[in-house]
């Protein structure tokens, strides 16, 4: 049996480590955005992935990543996170900790970990909170679970700038003497069937946000997304996608 300790460590690893494009010889990647539903000046989310291969070789580590997107989206003014989750209580409890209205989306991630000469895959679960400010930001919460091979879950957390989400992300190693955990597959969606409450006449009354508006204009050639990926060698990486026009109006 893994010590929970040790568990703990390479599932943080495993959640934190997301490769890049072009990091090293044989490494590519791939990266895409989507909106759903695609109608300008209506409401929608926002989704992120990112897919990495090595010729079966584990993808390096990353130290940072940097993602720019439209300034028109408003992703730091949506009505998304009205409240904070403490960090404290989330690393310590579960999603549970958190108050329904700081909940802000959802996700997934396949990562390897490394067990002597295998590389043995595993499923995350990534659930995104709104997080404590001081500076003006909104700081994101990222909550990563992993339950087979190794059960544990642990908080990543990330600063959204308008046009900017920014993500530190830690050396942390897995088994002694043993490489760095990588993922081979991210998925981020921001807004998506959220349900938050609001008092009105001492009732707490339930109800879906907003999230996020997609401008009534489309951008020339498209929506552009970039990522700009750093790793532990010093060495970085850029990888962008565009998400065309919709073709409609929201009523």
């Amino acid at each position: 049996m893994i010590p929970r300790a040790l568990a703990g460590t390479l599932a943080l690893a495993a959640c934190l480590a997301l490769p890049a494009a072009a990091a090293a010889a044989g490494t590519s990647a791939r990266m895409s955005a989507a909106f759903i539903p695609e109608r300008l000046g209506a409401p929608t989310t926002v989704s992120f992935a990112f897919q990495v291969a090595d010729g079966g070789l584990a993808p390096a580590p990353l130290t940072g990543i940097t993602l720019t997107y439209p300034r028109g989206l408003g992703l730091a003014t949506s009505d998304l996170g009205i409240m904070a989750c403490p960090p404290l209580a989330l690393e310590t409890s579960d999603p549970a900790a958190c108050p329904t209205d700081s909940r802000m989306g959802a996700g997934s991630a396949t990562v390897e970990i490394a067990f002597g000469p295998y590389l043995v895959p595993e499923q995350v679960t990534l659930t995104l909170f709104a997080g404590p400010s001081t500076d003006g930001y909104l700081h994101l919460l990222i909550y990563a679970r992993g339950e087979t091979p190794v059960q544990a879950g642990v908080v990543m957390t990330a600063v959204l700038a308008r046009g900017q989400i920014a993500i530190t992300v830690p050396p942390i190693p897995s088994l002694p003497e043993a490489p760095y955990v990588s993922v081979t597959e991210m998925h981020i969606t921001l807004g998506g069937n959220l349900t938050y409450y609001e008092t009105v006449h001492g009732r707490s009354i339930p109800y879906h946000p907003a999230g996020i508006s997609l401008p009534d204009t489309c951008p020339r050639g498209g929506f552009r997304f970039a990522s700009r990926l750093a790793f532990l060698d010093g060495e970085s990486a850029s990888t962008r996608t565009v998400v065309a026009c919709p073709s409609s109006h929201g009523g």
